[in-house]
C-alpha cells in the first residue's frame, strides 16, 4: 500500500469511531421532532460539498502537491504559475492571493500548493478561529519570512482582526495597543514579509478595503466531468481502487461538479463494491451503489427531488412560496433555500421568480414527467 493509501486508512478508521460514538450519543430524533437547521442537514447528505475535520484528514492523502498535479481551473492555474514564478525569480513573496468559489472545489489544496510552489512553511487558520486582534497578532508575530498564511472562511473575520490585517497586508506591520482608556498606547511591531492566502465562499461578503489589499483573485468554477474523471481515476490509483473506465464516468457525472463530493462517492461506491462484488467497481456496480445512496444520473439525492416532486406534483409546477415548499417537504425554509435550491438552479431545474419559484420545462422531464403545453415564465412585473 503507498503512503497515500496508510494516511487514508488511518484518518477513515479515525473517522468511522468517531461516528460510532455519534451514533450511540445520538441514537433519538432531535429535540422537539422538528427539521434540523440547514447546516447540520447538508453534512448528512453524501453528495454535501462540506467536509468535517476527519474528511478532512482523508482528503489530505489525495491532495495534489504540485501545480503540475492539479486538475482543472486551467486559468487560473497557469496565472498562479506566473506569479509564482516571478516571486521566485526576484526573490520575494508574491502578492497575496484570495481565492473564492463553493466549497469543494480546490481552495485549501491550491493554498498548500503555493506554499509548496514557494519552499516555504505555512500556516493554516480560519476566520471564525480569529475572535480578537490578539490571536491574530500571535500568528503575525511569529511568522518566518516567505511563510505562507492560509486564512480560510476569510470573510468571517472579526472586525478589529480584519483592521489589524489591513496594516499587516500593507505595510507588514501591526500595531499592539497596550493599557486601557485614555492611558491605552499602540507600540508598533514590524513583522516578517509573508504571502496571505484567503479563502471564501461568500465574496460578497468581504468589505471592500480587505478585497483591494489583494494582488491577485481567483474564482474557482465547478468541474467538467471529463475533469473529474481524471480527479477519480488519480484518487483511485492512489487508494488502490480497482476501477474501470465506465465507472470512472458514471462516479464523474453525478457528482454535481465537485472533486469533494466525487471522492466522497468513489469511496462508497468501493466499499460497496467490496462487499456485494469481487472489488471491481463497474458501471453496473457504481449506477446500483449510487442508487443505494439515493443519488441519481444528475447528481441529485433525496432532497434535491423531494423539493421538485413536491413543486411538480403537489403544486403543478409553481410559482410557490419558500415557506410553503418548505412544510411540503418536512424541512426548514432555510435548507431548502440554502442546500437545496443552488443547485436545482444552476442546472436548471427550478427557478426562482418574485412570485415564488417554478419548476423549469427540464425539471418536468427530470421526473419522466411532460411539462404544460405552456408555460410562461412570470416577469418582475406580473
Amino acid at each position: 500500500m503507498t503512503d497515500a493509501g496508510d494516511a487514508f486508512a488511518r484518518a477513515e478508521e479515525a473517522e468511522l469511531a468517531r461516528r460510532r460514538t455519534a451514533d450511540g450519543e445520538q441514537a433519538g430524533p432531535p429535540a422537539g421532532g422538528g427539521p434540523r437547521s440547514g447546516a447540520s442537514r447538508d453534512d448528512d447528505r453524501v453528495v454535501s460539498p462540506l467536509a468535517d475535520s476527519d474528511e478532512r484528514a482523508i482528503e489530505s492523502a489525495l491532495r495534489p502537491k504540485r501545480l503540475d498535479d492539479f486538475v482543472g481551473q486551467g486559468r487560473v492555474r497557469e496565472q498562479l504559475s506566473l506569479l509564482l514564478r516571478s516571486a521566485l525569480r526576484r526573490g520575494r513573496p508574491p502578492d497575496h492571493v484570495l481565492m473564492s468559489g463553493p466549497p469543494g472545489l480546490g481552495k485549501t489544496t491550491i493554498a498548500m500548493i503555493i506554499a509548496a510552489e514557494l519552499g516555504a512553511p505555512m500556516r493554516i487558520t480560519s476566520g471564525p478561529a480569529i475572535e480578537r486582534s490578539g490571536d491574530l497578532a500571535a500568528v503575525l508575530s511569529t511568522l518566518q519570512e516567505g511563510e505562507v498564511v492560509f486564512i480560510d472562511e476569510i470573510h468571517r473575520l472579526a472586525r478589529p482582526a480584519e483592521e489589524m490585517l489591513y496594516l499587516a497586508m500593507e505595510d507588514f506591520r501591526v500595531d499592539i495597543v497596550v493599557g486601557k482608556g485614555p492611558g491605552a498606547t499602540a507600540i508598533p511591531l514590524d513583522i516578517a514579509p509573508f504571502t496571505l492566502v484567503g479563502a471564501t465562499t461568500r465574496a460578497g461578503l468581504l468589505p471592500a478595503p480587505l478585497r483591494d489589499r489583494f494582488g491577485f483573485t481567483a474564482h474557482l468554477d465547478f468541474y467538467q466531468p471529463e475533469e473529474l474523471s481524471v480527479i477519480v481515476r488519480r484518487s483511485a490509483g492512489l487508494l488502490s481502487v480497482r476501477i474501470e473506465d465506465a465507472g470512472i464516468g458514471e462516479l464523474a457525472q453525478r457528482s454535481r461538479g465537485t472533486p469533494r463530493i466525487a471522492n466522497r462517492l468513489l469511496r462508497r461506491v468501493r466499499d460497496y463494491a467490496e462487499v456485494r462484488a469481487d472489488g471491481l467497481v463497474t458501471r453496473e456496480i457504481t449506477r446500483t451503489a449510487l442508487e443505494l445512496y439515493e443519488v441519481d444520473e444528475m447528481g441529485l439525492d433525496r432532497l434535491d427531488r423531494a423539493v421538485l416532486d413536491a413543486l411538480i406534483r403537489r403544486f403543478g409546477g409553481g410559482p410557490v412560496g419558500l415557506s410553503t415548499l418548505a412544510v411540503a417537504v418536512g424541512e426548514e425554509a432555510e435548507t431548502v433555500e440554502v442546500v437545496a435550491e443552488p443547485f436545482l438552479v444552476r442546472h436548471g431545474l427550478l427557478a426562482r421568480t418574485p412570485r415564488g419559484r417554478v419548476a423549469t420545462r427540464a425539471g418536468w422531464e427530470h421526473l419522466g414527467l411532460t411539462p404544460p403545453a405552456i408555460t410562461e415564465m412570470p416577469t418582475l412585473f406580473d
